[in-house]
């Protein structure tokens, strides 16, 4: 039985993700935050030293935080929480695990990234910057870590039914959006989780270093 590393499983898209897995027979590590806590550098030590033992075959980073603030207005301190929780943790965790998939020979990671890694918008500085590092990641670790079998890519979703999105968005502001994404509609999280999961099978044995928008064709306009 294959085990996954799932963070930010709690809602939304990461919920999917895992539920996905779940059904497909994987054993899942889904740490709540009081187990692993991404904005804590001593709670992912503690988290990686408690597991040391457990073997990681796949590894998801779902888990992120998306400040908006003009650039005038950014903080210095939601900056470098942002770059701790959606860089930091996630490179840390590889880290951790990477060493087992070595010696075991297999490995799958996936970053999952967003559309605003790939396009922007404004507000979205401090966002942006974590996404396209988080692509960074990947892509120098699928060079580094292609010789031991271990794919490392990036998803990234665009605008998804999620609880999150539609607290943020008004029924008529997704009107207005579904005009601009050629499928006519938000993606739903099951769709995303089906991408995350292939990647992260044993069906995937040759994409790696990718970043893979599954948005609609919204980045396409």
């Amino acid at each position: 039985m294959y085990s996954v590393l799932i963070t930010g499983a709690s809602r939304g898209i990461g919920k999917a993700i895992c539920g996905k897995f779940i059904r497909e027979g994987y054993r899942v590590i889904a740490p709540a935050r009081a187990q692993l806590d991404l904005s804590v550098p001593a709670s992912i030590d503690n988290f990686i030293r408690e597991n040391k033992d457990v073997p990681v075959d796949a590894i998801v980073n779902c888990a992120g935080i998306n400040p908006i603030a003009n650039i005038e207005d950014i903080e210095d301190s939601d900056f470098d929480k942002t770059m701790q929780v959606n860089v930091k943790a996630p490179l840390k965790l590889i880290q951790g695990f990477v060493g087992g998939m070595k010696s075991r020979g297999y490995g799958r990671i996936v970053n999952i990234g967003s559309i605003w890694g790939v396009v922007s918008k404004e507000g979205r500085t401090s966002y942006s910057v974590s996404k396209n590092g988080i692509h960074g990641i990947s892509n120098t670790l699928a060079v580094e870590l292609g010789k031991n079998n271990i794919l490392v890519n990036s998803v990234c979703p665009g605008f998804t039914n999620t609880e999150l999105t539609l607290q943020n968005i008004s029924g008529i502001e997704a009107a207005e959006l579904y005009k601009q994404i050629p499928l006519g509609r938000f993606a739903e999280p099951s769709e995303i989780a089906e991408l995350v999961f292939f990647l992260c099978s044993d069906k995937n044995t040759y994409i790696t270093g990718q970043k893979i928008v599954i948005d609609g064709g919204f980045v396409t306009r």
